[in-house]
């Protein structure tokens, strides 16, 4: 496969990531570092690269910010660096480094302060040298999905572990997902020289997933990420379905077991490639697919979980360990057994473990000369089956690597003895010539899942690290994420998690064995957190911690000189684990060098927080299908149709589409609804006002909740009746409102606005399942099952009259703000007899599914009254006139019940959300804004909405406001415009003169009067 690096052409293999095809092509400078632009080369092979971020792909369909260790090569893919300017190899940034003394930890906070006029000019250089990589301008051309899924038991990781507790619920019976974020199961399976059952591991994991395969239950998730664990057991799954043109479609399982043998030979760079037709074959099984989304999201509810990441291999601190082809060993041993790759041509391996031993053998196996195994340990590693001798690889125990020769690629390493805290200055260092270092600092569990579900943590002394030590949640953790190291302690605890899961949920384990392996004893691991320098000062050549954001040594005794001694303010001081490191690498060095300058222990340090995203999410995956047309949904009432037949040009609402206004004959919006007004006025008009939000709450204690949720007295509701009520918000300002019918001893009925019913649905279940989950009361939206159908007017009754209605619509029989079921023109309806015009009026509530044919019959029995449908232009108009309020058009989040003049509302006699609130010194000062009328001083002008209210013209700017226009219309009825606000003092100020500011003319005199225009007293709608 072609693809090209910074615009060199460059050629790799199907089943090659990015970072193995540049290493094969012999690319060691990759990238630069953030701050201090020093050469960066790949030092991993997972999710805790942390340098070889790039920017993949042209125009809109680039991506930015990819780890080259997780994208998989395709035919024509284009890759650039995303730091270096002009060129990644050379690099005007890289000056930083000459000053890096003064680029220190929190140098951004010291010196862009001053001057002050001079921060246009910080802010471009910030801004141009922030970030990695940059997001495309133009629309992005992929699509992405949402998946909901249900499961028995989630595992995450398909390595070792995560197969064995995946095979063990498979066989129970359970419905399984498992998920890992690599094209192929197996994990470290997938370059292991060990034996599992007499089978090469990678084979062994080939035969298990085909056998989970075959489970109907079991869902396999490759090229898939568990990145969030929230509460309840929900977690978020990125799955990364395709890439760009030509891309690879998921894997289906194809690809297991590639190995390194057979045929391999050496390309003209020297790197080691397979060329076995079953590699080819097993890696070029993915088919292209040009419909299929680039990424999935996958929300998954999961009865138990199993954490199965598996662990990270930390670095060694020593001098100047971030120079190009210093790299974990364990990476090492990936390139070469998994992507027959060799990093290397002469290789020095440095570690405190064990593991590394195998690298080296890999190494030399591979064709690489091994100058030598540095192991910080006296007692050395134990002997690897002899492999050691027969290789002819020397071992310096109780030796340290002390620093690297070269910039732009390692040239060479000096070696000295170590005591256990200092290394023999006095003794001549051994210097020795190589290309490609191989560090192992011992191994981190991936806990950050586990920490994320809420589970604490365990320093292990004898493994030098943090442990899963408890679950909050139905969570388990197994293998090397749970501490185990050896391969055969990971599948036997693999073999564990999976039982118990099942166990936990009453199915039967199966009878399963834990797999023999070939693996031998190690050696246990030895403290070596920082190798120090000859002259150990801040000006010593740099020890990185964290290689992406050039966190150094000198940075965390910095910012404990500077005052910092929690390990969170260390963090954010010296960004230790910022970006997508989120200390996979460079947390437990970090933490350990700031305990050695604490004098405390590392636990005594402690963690910092691991929280979501464990590693990084695109928008789109987040986004899903919600872009572009999608971006909300369109809601439609069952009228919808009707409604643009009839001309109706349509208002979105609360995302729902409303009919505006009706025009006939040419009518413009303003004649329209002059038109519709004194239609209900003279006559009767009908609205559709399904949109209103519905809630049933039923239960023995709804009264009592329902008296803690609203401000007036509910316990004396009787069942038939109806009642206007509000809700305030903890902090006592209006948060919505709506009528209310009792429909039963422990049944009611609520109406919300339109905009508000999904928050108000939610704020209510949160109280009941937070607060008060001692009270047995059901909340069940209604909204899209019933339709609302206003008619209003002198002729309302008439016309339901003239339909046909099995109960008596007369005022003593259906009184004003009554409820009644009711069977009209044959169809079973529920009746409300309440108004927002200020006329005679009854909503007729009705299954939706019904609610077009109702309509069309209140239409036709509605021409004999001259009747006109009307939208939710003139339903504003009327209610202002009456002086009704609209929540969040005439309040703002600021306005009190007592500021829209509803003390009347606001009960003596009882607790409720938001009361103690409105006791508060502000809640109660007499100059607050209050709602009242506005009347312009012409009969020619409509204030817009928002319009600033000042005392008096001639003021010098800033002239200070005094209130604004919340609804102002033009009122047909009365003949003149109309308007409400909220002014300062307002209800003690009627009949004084404030003046609107209007752009482009002198302030309009307005005065102040009562915010009802129409009908104060109400007669007309209890007629």
């Amino acid at each position: 496969m072609s693809f090209t690096f910074n615009g060199k052409p460059c050629e790799g293999f199907a089943g090659d990531t990015l970072a193995s095809a540049l290493i094969a092509s012999g690319v060691s400078l990759v990238g630069r570092s953030f701050k201090l632009r020093r050469p960066r080369g790949i030092v991993g092979s997972g999710a805790e690269e942390p340098n070889a971020i790039m920017q993949v792909g042209e125009g809109a369909a680039a991506q930015p910010n990819l780890l080259a260790t997780q994208v998989e090569l395709h035919d024509g893919l284009v890759a650039r660096s995303t730091k270096g300017w002009p060129t990644v190899r050379f690099d005007i940034g890289a000056m930083n480094d000459v000053f890096g003394r003064m680029l220190g930890a929190g140098f951004y906070y010291k010196t862009f302060m001053y001057p002050r006029s001079w921060w246009k000019l910080y802010e471009r250089l910030i801004r141009a040298s922030a970030g990695f990589g940059r997001a495309p301008g133009e629309p992005d051309p992929d699509t992405y999905e949402h998946m909901n899924a249900h499961c028995d038991v989630l595992v995450a990781g398909g390595g070792p572990a995560g197969l064995m507790a995946a095979l063990a619920a498979a066989r129970s019976g359970a419905r399984v997902i498992l998920a890992d974020e690599q094209h192929e199961f197996g994990g470290s399976l997938l370059a292991c020289t060990d034996s599992i059952d007499g089978k090469p591991a990678a084979e062994w994991a080939a035969g298990v997933v085909a056998e989970l395969r075959d489970h109907a239950e079991c869902t396999l998730l490759p090229r898939s990420t568990v990145f969030g664990y929230h509460d309840h057991n929900f977690l978020t799954i990125a799955e990364r379905c395709s890439g760009q043109a030509g891309r690879l479609d998921r894997a289906t399982g194809a690809g297991q077991g590639r190995g390194s043998d057979g045929g391999a030979e050496r390309p003209r760079n020297g790197a080691v490639k397979s060329r076995s037709a079953e590699a080819r074959s097993h890696n070029c099984a993915q088919t292209l697919r040009g419909d299929a989304p680039r990424e999935r999201l996958w929300r998954v509810r999961a009865r138990q979980v199993v954490l199965a990441q598996g662990s990270f291999e930390r670095p060694l601190v020593f001098c100047n360990n971030d120079r190009p082809g210093v790299m974990q060993a364990s990476a090492v041993s990936t390139y070469i057994k998994r992507y027959a790759v060799l990093p290397g041509r002469r290789a020095v391996v440095f570690t405190n473990n064990d593991s590394a031993y195998r690298t080296a053998i890999d190494l030399a196996d591979a064709g690489a000369e091994v100058a030598a195994i540095v192991d910080s340990r006296p007692g050395g590693g134990r002997e690897v089956g002899g492999r050691l001798r027969e290789l002819g690889i020397p071992v310096l125990a109780g030796h340290v690597l002390t620093d690297v020769a070269g910039r732009g690629r390692v040239r060479g390493a000096s070696i000295a003895r170590w005591s256990g805290d200092s290394w023999a200055s006095a003794t001549p260092s051994i210097r020795t010539d190589c290309d490609l270092v191989a560090v192992s600092g011992g191994w981190s569990p991936a806990v950050h899942l586990h920490s994320q579900a809420g589970g604490r943590l365990a320093w292990d002394d004898a493994q030098l690290c943090f442990v899963p030590a408890g679950a909050r949640q139905t969570h388990d953790s197994a293998g090397a994420c749970n501490g185990r190291q050896s391969l055969g302690a990971c599948l036997a605890d693999g073999v564990r998690a999976g039982t118990e899961a099942v166990s936990k949920l009453g199915l039967k384990p199966p009878a399963i064995e834990s797999p023999i392996t070939s693996g031998v004893a190690e050696n246990p691991i030895e403290a070596l957190w920082r190798v120090p320098a000859a002259k150990d000062a801040d000006r010593c050549p740099k020890q990185f911690i964290d290689f992406q954001n050039d966190t150094s040594v000198a940075d965390i005794r910095l910012a404990v000189r500077e005052g910092y001694r929690n390990v969170e303010h260390v963090k954010r001081y010296t960004a230790l684990g910022f970006g997508t490191d989120q200390g996979k690498l460079a947390n437990i060095n970090g933490m350990a060098v700031l305990a050695d300058i604490l004098g405390k222990t590392i636990p005594e340090v402690g963690t910092t927080t691991f929280r979501p995203a464990y590693t990084p999410v695109s928008f789109g995956v987040g986004a899903g299908e919600s872009v572009g047309p999608l971006y909300e949904p369109v809601r439609k009432t069952a009228l919808h149709e009707w409604h643009e037949a009839a001309g109706a040009p349509m208002e979105v609402v609360g995302q729902w589409h409303r009919p505006w206004y009706f025009p006939r004959d040419g009518e413009d919006l303003y004649a329209a609804v002059a038109r519709e007004c004194l239609a209900v006025r003279n006559t009767v008009g009908a609205m559709d006002a399904s949109t209103l939000g519905k809630i049933d709450a039923r239960g023995p204690d709804v009264v009592e909740f329902l008296e803690r949720v609203y401000t007036h007295n509910v316990g004396r509701m009787k069942a038939g009746r109806c009642a206007y009520g509000i809700m305030l918000g903890e902090d006592g300002m209006l948060m919505d409102d709506g009528v209310m019918a009792r429909l039963g001893e422990h049944r009611f009925y609520l109406t919300t606005t339109t905009g508000g019913a999904a928050n108000v649905l939610s704020w209510m279940e949160q109280w009941l399942q937070t607060e008060w989950p001692e009270l047995e009361v059901y909340l069940t939206s209604l909204t899209e099952h019933y339709s609302t159908l206003a008619v209003a007017g002198p002729n309302s009754r008439r016309l339901l009259e003239s339909l046909g209605c099995d109960t008596s619509l007369d005022k003593e029989s259906f009184p004003f703000m009554a409820v009644r079921p009711a069977v009209l023109a044959g169809m079973r309806v529920t009746l409300f007899r309440v108004s927002f015009s200020g006329e005679l009026a009854f909503e007729i509530n009705i299954d939706s599914n019904h609610a077009l044919a109702m309509w069309e019959r209140i239409m036709e029995a509605g021409q004999a009254f001259d009747i006109a449908p009307y939208g939710t232009e003139t339903m504003h108009v009327l209610r202002a006139e009456k002086g009704f309020i609209i929540v969040g058009q005439d309040t703002d989040g600021s306005v009190t019940p007592v500021d829209l003049g509803m003390n009347w509302l606001l009960s003596k006699e009882k607790d409720f959300l938001g009361k103690r609130s409105l006791r508060r010194p502000d809640c109660v000062r007499e100059d607050r804004k209050q709602l009242i009328g506005l009347l312009s001083s012409d009969d020619r002008t409509v204030l817009p909405e928002g319009t600033q209210l000042i005392e008096r013209t001639g003021q010098p700017a800033p002239v200070p406001m005094c209130g604004h226009v919340t609804s102002s219309y033009r009122s047909a009825c009365l003949g003149h415009p109309i308007a409400l606000a909220l002014v300062a003092g307002g209800r003690n100020r009627k009949g004084e003169t404030v003046h609107a500011a209007l752009p482009g003319r002198e302030p309009l005199p307005v005065q102040i009067v009562a915010p009802t225009f129409y009908d104060p007293g109400g007669r007309r709608q209890h007629v």
